[in-house]
């Protein structure tokens, strides 16, 4: 009974703790930011907002709240410890590491980063123990930098399953410059999670736990909050395939990382291994992700009879006929569809029925029809594939920390000859004030 009320009382601390510190509302803050310009993108390319910032932040956070009880458990499980000031080095090197690149926000790097610096470290043991970096730097070196990796590999499978469930419905239409400088469509898959965890304190500073734990850990809970996600930018896979994939291969990266931070746990001389393979294998994934885009042709191409749909608005009638990405749109009211205009003017031609021919992925056509009733998006909600001399692109590169928080969205406007790119942005003010 004593060792159940010892424990509640320091999980209430933890929890206390998790409330007052600042890195889990800095995590909300962030994500939350990142939707909000994830939605100012979407408006500054198709003029319409696919998600809503609020529910989708929402999300990310419940979710990030179910997986990181999950991962708190099997890290408790498991008996991997951590002490306060640690929690503090983790987060303050991930801030440094995030300004560089985003996905070196990621738990993987600095882990991989301290335990570099630890075995550094070893070679000067009688070096740095007085005042603030004194402190600083005896904290890296009690950290259990295995233990800390096999963290890093429960948070990477959990990433793994919130990428293959969530991935494709947070997945943002994009208009990218092609190889050969022309416009073609794309998607950005790239989704952050908030993890509040809960993990032991390291063995000695508390109680013996009622179990024999594979890594050490006493009888007390400190929180550590994080942030885990992935991003990935495609113009050749549609969301769904690719999200998939990089879930497959998140779930590879875990698993590895998992077998080499157990084997640093029963060997120490292991531990550098370990946390450079946690480094050089996820930025490898990143890597490998570039190299098989470029390899691949893009699909978000028009065709030369119909228009491909890029994407398609939530709630609307494109989406009630069940008209998908990747399709292709032949005839509207008996009109072949050649360009993005012929569609808008097919469709005006019977205000308020249309018919349409579709192909599916398949190759195969299917026939639809819907009512149109006032209110309804100019094009019934779909979104085209932009057009090969189109005026507006975004970035083919993740975001950065910096135009995240400044909102801004890197869209480029492609200089046409003969003042086309003129007529091209007063066409879409047209669209847009239709729209609204």
């Amino acid at each position: 009974m004593n060792v159940i009320q010892e424990w509640l009382g320091s999980l209430g601390t933890a929890f206390l703790h998790l409330l007052i510190q600042p890195y889990y509302y800095i995590a909300i803050i962030f994500i939350a930011l990142y939707y909000r310009r994830q939605v100012a993108l979407e408006r500054k390319l198709i003029h319409v907002k696919l998600h809503s910032w609020g529910q989708e932040t929402w999300r990310t956070v419940w979710s990030g709240l179910v997986m990181g009880l999950v991962v708190s458990i099997a890290a408790i499980l498991l008996g991997v410890s951590l002490s306060g000031t640690a929690v503090a080095c983790i987060w303050v090197v991930s801030i440094v590491l995030s300004l560089l690149r985003v996905r070196y926000l990621c738990f993987a790097y600095s882990i991989g980063l301290l335990g570099v610096i630890q075995f550094v470290l070893s070679f000067f043991p009688d070096a740095l123990h007085s005042g603030t970096v004194g402190n600083i730097t005896t904290a890296i070196r009690e950290m259990d930098i295995p233990a800390l990796l096999v963290l890093a590999a429960l948070l990477h499978m959990a990433e793994a399953l919130l990428a293959r469930w969530q991935g494709a419905k947070l997945a943002t239409p994009l208009f990218l410059k092609g190889k050969r400088g022309m416009v073609v469509g794309g998607y950005q898959l790239q989704a952050f999670w908030p993890l509040p965890l809960f993990l032991l304190i390291p063995s000695g500073a508390g109680t013996d736990l009622p179990w024999q734990p594979l890594l050490g850990g006493g009888l007390g809970i400190v929180s550590l909050p994080v942030i885990i996600g992935f991003s990935e930018m495609t113009q050749g896979m549609l969301p769904g395939r690719k999200a998939a994939r990089t879930s497959g291969r998140l779930l590879m990266y875990s698993i590895v990382l998992l077998g080499l931070s157990l084997l640093a746990a029963w060997w120490s001389p292991l531990t550098l291994l370990a946390a450079l393979a946690a480094m050089v294998l996820h930025e490898g994934l990143s890597w490998y992700s570039a190299l098989e885009e470029r390899s691949i042709s893009p699909i978000f191409v028009h065709p030369p009879r119909g228009r491909k749909v890029l994407a398609v608005l939530p709630g609307s009638p494109g989406q009630e006929l069940g008209i998908l990405p990747g399709e292709i749109l032949l005839k509207v009211n008996g009109v072949l569809l050649t360009d993005a205009a012929q569609l808008h003017e097919a469709l005006r031609m019977n205000p308020a029925f249309c018919k349409l021919e579709v192909q599916n992925r398949e190759g195969e056509s299917k026939y639809l029809q819907s009512p149109i009733y006032d209110g309804d998006h100019h094009q019934l909600g779909i979104i085209l594939v932009p057009e090969t001399d189109g005026a507006v692109t975004a970035e083919a590169k993740p975001s950065s920390i910096f135009s995240i928080i400044a909102m801004k969205t890197g869209t480029r406007s492609r200089h046409l000859p003969n003042g086309r790119l003129k007529r091209n942005k007063a066409t879409e003010a047209k669209k847009g004030s239709a729209e609204g």
